[in-house]
């Protein structure tokens, strides 16, 4: 599967996440969920979407520890195809 490209510019000190999954209401809204439940602050947020897959590359005041604590929460969440933590 091939993505567009994406630019975004860095936040310093943040952490970059990116989530793909199926193109379903709901998706979203419980992936930024998952940052207000653990009380991590969203720095940036891209997202695009086609007719059946959607991604979104996240950047969150997070350390190493809570990055990998949020991509197995994202992991978890239905219709989640992949989660990486990019840096």
């Amino acid at each position: 599967m091939n993505f567009p490209e994406v630019t975004l510019p860095g936040h310093e000190g943040s952490c970059r996440i990116m989530h793909i999954h199926r193109n379903v209401p709901g998706v979203l809204s419980r992936v930024n969920d998952i940052f207000r439940e653990q009380g991590i602050n969203i720095d940036g947020q891209f997202l695009r979407t086609d007719a059946r897959v959607g991604y979104v590359v996240i950047d969150v005041s997070a350390s190493e520890q809570q990055a990998g604590e949020l991509k197995a929460a994202l992991g978890a969440v239905p219709g989640t195809l992949r989660t990486r933590v990019l840096y």
